[in-house]
């Protein structure tokens, strides 16, 4: 149980607690029906009760995970970010230092090398509330992911493609994932929420953003232009971004509409990945992307998740040139069930359709 609603709901059609599992659930106004309930083998977990509450249910055979104080996010939430959350407070004096996003990479900066297991473990326990909330989000969608480097400027043709990839695949019933941050990722991500809108508002969305190319050196700046697109043409289509609090310099994107943010990097990438199974599209990046199409490539290789996805590499010359990863590629894809499900193409128009020939197909000349 994740909400009162389904608290309420649970009570009143089983009329016990015993056995079930409650999530981050405000119970401060259930006290009443929480002590009249059976709670034999209930577990809680990061649920604020009054203490005398807590103190029954816990002597009547319920195993309580108090709240923590002091920390800035909650370890047990039960639900993934928004970007009104992570960011609330941006329009303070303080700015973005005061945002929940900020204060938690904050925490994380003290407290990871201090080798506290305690804060060690309430990192692992957030990092999996995350992931069982991204699993909640995505079931039955046909994910694709988009990957790219964050250094893509607004403003820029590369930029503006990436928007129209990630609007194109949202357009065509695919839910965007990206890795939430800036550049190629905010792009995707912007793509997805102008994909109910009609064709000139990325037009002047994109001409609006410009205005503060790169997060840098203006986290303030950047996501408040990304706050007032967001002001103009409210009701934009949903996205995830998969973020982390590793890359503290980097701050996750205001388009994606749902963020699982995570402490662990290695956690988070393989999650994206994962969880893109209908496919990867990977923009022109640098060491980053590198590391992310051959971590792609592994469970396609040896076929560790069934049935290889798709994965299209766009820019021929970066990735054949600048970054020469796609002969790598395509010599671990010979005599492979993967080798009918890569491509290389020139540009982003061309991505998506790469994508849905080689996805419909197990057979690529």
């Amino acid at each position: 149980m994740e909400t009162l609603d389904e608290f309420d709901a649970v009570l009143a059609e089983d009329g016990t607690l015993a056995g079930h599992r409650v999530q981050a659930v405000d119970l401060t106004d259930r006290t009443h029906r929480l002590l009249a309930a059976e709670v034999t083998g209930a577990i809680f977990l990061g649920c604020p009760m009054e203490e005398e509450a807590a103190a029954q249910v816990r002597a009547r055979g319920a195993l309580v995970f108090p709240p923590v104080p002091g920390l800035p996010f909650d370890p047990y939430r039960g639900q993934l970010y928004t970007p009104d959350e992570l960011f609330e407070g941006l329009s303070t004096p303080d700015g973005y230092a005061a945002t929940p996003d900020s204060r938690a990479y904050a925490w994380f900066q003290r407290t990871k090398a201090d080798g506290d297991v305690f804060a060690s473990m309430l990192r692992a326990v957030h990092d999996d509330s995350i992931s069982d909330a991204l699993d909640e989000l995505l079931a039955g969608a046909r994910v694709v992911g988009v990957m790219g480097g964050h250094a893509m400027a607004r403003g820029t043709d590369a930029y503006a493609g990436a928007a129209r990839l990630g609007r194109t695949l949202a357009r065509s019933g695919f839910t965007v994932a990206t890795g939430g941050g800036p550049g190629a990722m905010e792009a995707a991500n912007l793509g997805a929420y102008a994909a109910p809108h009609d064709d000139t508002m990325l037009t002047e969305a994109l001409q609006l953003l410009a205005k503060a190319p790169s997060f840098t050196p203006s986290i303030g700046d950047w996501a408040g232009a990304a706050f007032e697109v967001r002001g103009r043409w409210p009701g934009g289509g949903g996205s995830v971004g998969i973020p982390t609090w590793f890359y503290g310099h980097e701050p996750p994107n205001a388009f994606a509409a749902h963020l699982a943010k995570y402490f662990a990097n290695a956690t988070r990438e393989d999650g994206l990945l994962a969880r893109s199974n209908a496919g990867v599209i990977f923009l022109p990046g640098a060491a980053g992307t590198v590391q992310e199409i051959f971590d792609n490539a592994t469970p396609n290789y040896y076929e560790s998740r069934g049935e290889p996805t798709p994965m299209v590499l766009v820019d021929r010359a970066h990735w054949t040139e600048r970054l020469p990863t796609w002969p790598l590629l395509k010599a671990l894809a010979r005599d492979r069930a993967m080798e009918s499900r890569i491509a290389l193409v020139d540009t982003v128009e061309e991505a998506a359709d790469a994508l849905a020939h080689i996805g419909s197909s197990n057979s690529q000349d």
